[in-house]
């Protein structure tokens, strides 16, 4: 399906595969992507005028939907009172505050601009903190495109990284350990042979980047228990469940504190946004306090408070997450329900208001087992939706991300087009 009037040609002229993210070039299920002129609520608008129910709500920070009016009201005052500063705001003393109130750890929050950027200024501080080098990732688990976290496991359960991009040198990527996530015993491996030059653990307490995978029992609780064990720092990485799952942090809420966090997404409602914080002793080392190095001309941009503030406001109302995963776990059940009317195999793994379909008869615990789930069927499973008007990831690796804005019509819909589509698989 082309819908661009040439526009697709036009982007590839000027920018590297047409995108300014790879996932948006559709290049992993073929065909082109579609350009969008607006967003309403739970639908975009492309600009031939088709609507499509979105699933991706811009990989997860719209979590009211797209052009929420408190959200857009909040842009409209601040962008008449100007754009940027280069000083101190009210609203990023406030965000500060919201966050603080809300993940009891983040002692100390320090804005910045994408979660890239939180993730790798915590492993900074990490290291400051340690004086130590290496660092422990999960394969699959996707925290950034900075050179120390594009990093894909070399041979055996616990191995020193390997570079995942051209342009990594192989000695930044032996600084990274990588371990398979979900795997408890070879995490206690790599910490039983490295764990005094280790500086960090970096987890996403709910995997998103590998398609939605929760963490078995006692995972976190052992990434826990080594860190401390060992001397070396926890980052939950949180830039995608922070606020998405749970009114702040995943691990709090499971009843355990890392040293850091990273957060981004649903904080800025959409405009370029992310923090890390901590526990105070760690976050008083980054400048200007102490000898860590951070800094960012728009960090704390007054629009992005603006509108991340709002949208906090609105999704920390009782009850708020509560219905939105009942919503999401509607649209779950539907899936895969009519995907056994049909005899298909799927498995739908649901953390909070994340989930993913997985053409796989089994509900996968790690990358290994997402990556033998059946992704050419996933492939056509995709373009038979938006043939439909339904825009879910166009990869079976990414989540789904169900929003405020979808009503239970918007899901029923969804599972009636779903039904059709697995009809003709």
């Amino acid at each position: 399906m082309t819908e661009n009037s040439g526009w697709w040609a036009r982007a590839q002229e000027v920018l590297p595969g047409g995108v300014n993210s790879p996932v948006r070039s559709f290049r992993g299920v073929g065909g082109e992507p579609f350009f969008v002129d607006k967003g309403e609520g739970a639908y975009l608008v492309s600009d031939q005028g088709k609507r499509y129910c979105d699933y991706v709500m811009g990989y997860g920070p719209l979590i009211l939907g797209h052009a929420h009016p408190q959200v857009v009201e909040a842009v409209r005052a601040q962008a008449l009172l100007g754009l940027s500063y280069g000083t101190p705001t009210h609203r990023e003393v406030l965000m500060g505050e919201r966050i603080r109130s809300a993940i009891a750890s983040m002692e100390l929050v320090r804005l910045v601009n994408s979660g890239t950027e939180a993730t790798m200024s915590a492993l900074r501080v990490a290291r400051g903190v340690t004086g130590r080098r290496l660092v422990v990732k999960f394969t699959g688990s996707y925290h950034g495109h900075h050179d120390s976290l594009i990093i894909k496991a070399g041979s055996g359960a616990a191995t020193l990284g390997v570079p995942d991009s051209a342009g990594v040198p192989e000695e930044i990527a032996q600084l990274t350990m990588t371990v398979p996530y979900n795997d408890i015993d070879a995490l206690r491996e790599v910490f039983r042979e490295h764990g005094r030059n280790i500086a960090a653990v970096i987890a996403e307490p709910v995997a998103g980047n590998m398609g939605t995978v929760p963490p078995v029992p006692g995972f976190l609780e052992t990434i826990r228990e080594l860190t401390q064990e060992y001397g070396a720092l926890w980052v939950s990485d949180e830039v995608m469940t922070g606020f998405r799952v749970t009114y702040g942090s995943v691990a709090e809420s499971r009843g355990l504190e890392p040293d850091l966090i990273t957060l981004a997404k649903v904080i800025g409602a959409g405009m370029p946004v992310g923090a890390y914080g901590g526990k105070r002793q760690y976050m008083e080392l980054v400048a200007p306090l102490g000898a860590v190095y951070q800094a960012g001309t728009f960090s704390g941009n007054a629009v992005a408070m603006a509108a991340g503030l709002a949208q906090l406001s609105v999704v920390g109302e009782p009850h708020f997450y509560e219905t939105l995963t009942q919503r999401t776990t509607r649209l779950a059940e539907g899936l895969k329900e009519r995907a056994r009317r049909h005899g298909i195999e799927v498995s739908v793994n649901q953390a909070g208001a994340m989930m993913t379909l997985f053409f796989n008869g089994q509900s996968p615990t790690n990358f290994d087992e997402v990556a033998a789930s059946d992704h050419e069927r996933y492939r056509r499973f995709f373009h038979g939706m938006l043939e439909r008007g339904i825009f879910f990831p166009p990869s079976g690796y990414e989540t789904c991300f169900p929003s405020w804005a979808h009503t239970d019509a918007d899901i029923d819909m969804t599972v009636q087009a779903a039904d059709a589509v697995f009809r003709q698989l």
